[in-house]
């Protein structure tokens, strides 16, 4: 039934509200983020990020909440920064096309932060709603706002919804909580990283941090400006219109962006039985944003904002996974070389068909003078044509399994998929704690 009520939606919605494909969207969301995290566990920022949320959000008197993938504890806010940063750090995880960003990084980062006393069932029943009340906030902020924000200008209210809710404010409360966030939240600029790419990313953990502290300090009676974002027509369906289908699944830890071009020479290879060793150049025809992913990495943050490193080290290597993104794919010469022989050109069509629709053309010219074009090409994974839950188990697999070892990986997505049914919480935090030793 509708419900236009953010606040509403967000305090009184009930597991058995949810329809059963809003259900199974959740866990796929949930499974989807935490394969993402654990592979991201071991990258530069995850480090620099958890040690300073240890130096700097100390647990209190309480027990605190959980640093995935490493043990300790840390406040709350000080969890869901650390931990939706250490998500980000690896650029493969879920997505929403009107939005231009990521709701589930944040939001299972802020629905895990608090997550005390929490049924399987409940918690998921949190993601639905954070997956909704962010992707409509964000909607609403590119509608009313000229600037392209990061993802954690949006998923802010999600965090600071969901945290009001597992704190059990009241709808004032609320109000408050989700005012702070809006007000508070950090609205930076994402072309910036996006032309210089570092570890700020797309601001998910701020973000989420902001959220859930948000929530408790309107606990503690701090007030809030009211939430524009959570006004106007985007709304309207809220409770009809589920945008949890609506997210997409990435395939390659690399911008979104980048990846048409990715599947289209991928396809190219596999049609035409091409080898790297025989190319001469690579242009690439697709939307402006796109074309603005230029960097020849020196970095991951760079490779995974690099258009030419990822068309090359799909050539290269026949797909992009966390190899291709660490110092053995950006420091490989043959994948620079090839990064280097990568243009990107701007098509006025893909450029009007964005955000709705991303695509791409690629032209390969071999050393004999060939030229083989692609055709109109879109990244797999997108709502329209969704990963199977067959292929999100495999991808869960690949990320998690060579860091938790493959059967400590396999019982992590279990109660991830257990918690509809009344599976275990607690379960879900274990498999989330220090990594064991990797592979088998």
């Amino acid at each position: 039934m509708p419900n236009n009520d953010p606040i509403d939606f967000a305090l009184n919605t009930q597991f058995e509200d949810l329809p059963e494909q809003v259900i199974s969207n959740a866990v796929r969301g949930l499974t989807d983020t935490l394969g993402v995290a654990v592979a991201a566990s071991r990258t530069e920022l995850s480090r620099i990020i958890k040690d300073h949320v240890l130096e700097h959000f100390a647990a209190g008197t309480g027990a605190g909440a959980l640093l995935w993938q490493d043990g300790r504890r840390v406040s709350p806010a000080g969890a869901a920064l650390a931990n939706g940063m250490t998500t980000d750090a690896l650029d493969a995880h879920d997505g929403s096309k009107p939005t231009k960003g990521h709701v589930g990084c944040g939001v299972v980062a802020a629905a895990l932060a608090t997550t005390e006393g929490c049924s399987g069932p409940e918690l998921l029943t949190r993601i639905a709603i954070g997956y909704e009340i962010g992707t409509r906030a964000g909607i609403a902020l590119h509608a009313s706002a000229k600037d392209y924000h990061t993802s954690g200008a949006w998923v802010a209210l999600a965090c600071a919804a969901i945290t009001a809710r597992a704190l059990g404010l009241n709808a004032g409360q609320t109000r408050d909580a989700v005012g702070i966030a809006e007000y508070h939240g950090p609205r930076s600029p994402m072309m910036r990283c996006i032309d210089h790419p570092t570890m700020v990313k797309d601001g998910s953990g701020w973000g989420a941090m902001a959220g859930v502290s948000a929530g408790y300090l309107a606990r503690d009676g701090f007030t809030g400006a009211p939430a524009e974002t959570l006004q106007g027509p985007v709304w309207a369906d809220l409770g009809e219109r589920w945008y949890i289908h609506e997210q997409y699944i990435k395939l390659y830890p690399v911008c979104r962006w980048a990846q048409p071009a990715v599947e289209a020479v991928l396809q190219l290879v596999r049609d035409y039985k091409l080898s790297y060793q025989q190319v001469a150049a690579v242009e690439v025809e697709t939307f402006h944003e796109a074309t603005r992913l230029s960097a020849l990495p020196e970095t991951t943050e760079q490779a995974q904002y690099s258009l030419p490193f990822s068309v090359a080290a799909a050539l290269c290597r026949g797909t992009i996974g966390v190899a291709e993104v660490s110092a053995d794919g950006f420091g490989d010469p043959e994948i620079v070389a090839l990064a280097r022989k990568v243009t990107a050109v701007q098509r006025a069509e893909f450029d009007a068909a964005f955000p709705a629709r991303r695509f791409a053309v690629v032209h390969v010219t071999l050393a004999d003078g060939r030229v083989f074009a692609s055709e109109v090409t879109e990244a797999r994974g997108d709502p329209e044509a969704p990963v199977s839950a067959e292929g999100i188990a495999e991808k869960f697999d690949g990320l998690a399994g060579p860091v938790l070892g493959l059967t400590a990986a396999r019982g992590l997505r279990e109660a991830v998929a257990a918690l509809a049914e009344g599976g275990s919480v607690e379960a879900v935090m274990t498999g989330m704690a220090r990594p064991l030793v990797s592979a088998g």
